[in-house]
């Protein structure tokens, strides 16, 4: 990069830092960079959706602000989602139940399919448990800290309460973790992260070795220039910001609703089941109205029976992807604040570049002023590149984070749609 007047951040402030002088500028003029948004222009989205603040007054309403357009063709352009550009394929499945004398712990079987020359073989199979997971998920973290990374299923269960080694539980748990990993394989800059690979190929994975060179990239952000605070998100991060509360108030709402209804049903369902056997232990008794009997009991079994469909598909498919979307908020609110630590970073820099300069225009300070200042461009240009780095791979993340919301919830709402429709119908048939 070269050594000219750094591109100032779009922010606001006290005093913006586009108007603060770069310590190395021949001339004494400001430096301007054209921020996007204009006046008093309401903020919005990057596809355009208005920020709303106030929280819905309705379920109803609730689903409408979920923007889920018909029209995908915007989603048709991310080049990502087509799978004629895909090379790599991964898939989780088949758990085993392993028993020792230490523990009792689920293994997964990952599958591997690849072109890349980075493999050395086009296929693998190996078993990962969940905290092998949890480990590629951390070691991402930290060697792209400027990327979204996809969340893993929750790791502790309440004892008691849900027994982790149920059928549905792993299966849950298994559904997850897959599309966990096929995120992370259809993403174009972290499906090449070493890690991946390890991950992917390595027959014993050796969490402890880790990679130290990637892993202190991400380092750096964790620390912000001592006592510096940061003076204002440039516009469209603050839109981002106050997107995702909106949306996990959103995502909230429902999920209380869903849970409370999923709670009645359930019970519901053990009442009636209770309530057939008494017509069918009746019809037994008494010949005389044994047929209306078998029939009422009949009829009470086969809306037992949907009932329970409605209540499986409730828990297991429109539950958890609720609950994936609540931590890919929190994903994506830990790496908004990393940017803002990284812009922080470099408002504190170039300030201390600036009042250097001032200092070293005094006759008494010209000989350190030589031995300092050209040191000071390079640091401070190393952080405007992380803070453009930054943007650059979080606004990527963000329209590819919001194209997979569009298409997965589009798919779980009209898919449970379907299986309401179903569930009446046949309950209608009884008719």
């Amino acid at each position: 990069m070269s050594a000219g007047a750094p591109r100032g951040l779009a922010s606001s402030g006290q005093k913006p830092i586009t108007e603060i002088l770069h310590p190395l500028s021949a001339a004494e003029e400001p430096l301007t960079v054209p921020v996007s948004g204009g006046g008093d222009k309401e903020a919005g989205l990057t596809n355009g959706t208005p920020v709303e603040k106030s929280s819905p007054a309705s379920v109803s309403s609730l689903f409408n602000r979920l923007q889920l357009d018909d029209d995908l063709e915007t989603d048709a352009r991310d080049p990502y989602a087509s799978t004629e550009t895909r090379d790599l394929f991964v898939t989780v499945d088949d758990p085993k139940k392993h028993v020792s004398t230490m523990e009792t712990y689920i293994t997964y079987r990952v599958s591997t399919k690849t072109t890349r020359i980075e493999f050395d073989l086009p296929e693998y199979c190996v078993r990962r448990r969940y905290q092998d997971f949890d480990w590629l998920r951390t070691k991402l973290e930290d060697s792209q800290p400027t990327h979204l990374i996809p969340p893993l299923p929750e790791k502790f269960v309440m004892k008691g309460v849900v027994d982790r080694f149920s059928e549905d539980f792993v299966e849950t748990r298994m559904k997850a973790l897959d599309k966990f990993l096929k995120r992370v394989a259809d993403h174009p800059v972290l499906s090449f992260n070493p890690h991946l690979n390890a991950f992917l190929s390595a027959k014993d994975l050796n969490k402890r070795q880790g990679l130290a060179l990637l892993t202190k990239v991400g380092e750096s952000v964790k620390h912000v220039a001592g006592g510096y605070k940061l003076r204002a998100r440039p516009p469209e991060f603050c839109a981002m910001g106050e997107y995702l509360d909106t949306f996990a108030q959103k995502l909230g709402t429902i999920d209380r609703i869903a849970q409370r209804i999923l709670k009645e049903q359930s019970e519901y369902l053990t009442e009636l089941r209770e309530y057939g056997s008494v017509y069918s232990s009746w019809a037994g008794s008494e010949e005389e109205l044994r047929r209306p009997l078998e029939g009422v009991a009949g009829c009470v079994t086969t809306c037992c029976g949907a009932l329970e469909d409605q209540c499986e598909n409730m828990s297991q498919d429109f539950l958890p992807v609720l609950r994936e979307y609540v931590l890919y908020i929190e994903s994506m609110k830990n790496v908004l604040r990393k940017r803002d630590q990284s812009q922080a970073e470099y408002e504190g820099r170039l300030e201390a570049a600036i009042l250097r300069k001032q200092e070293d225009r005094t006759p008494a300070l010209v000989a350190v002023a030589f031995s300092v200042l050209p040191q000071m461009p390079v640091e401070v240009e190393k952080c405007q590149d992380k803070v453009e780095c930054f943007n650059a791979d979080l606004k990527a993340d963000w329209e590819r984070w919001q194209s997979n919301k569009r298409q997965d919830f589009k798919q779980l709402l009209t898919g449970m749609a379907d299986k309401n429709i179903s569930h009446y119908e046949k309950v209608r048939r009884l008719l």
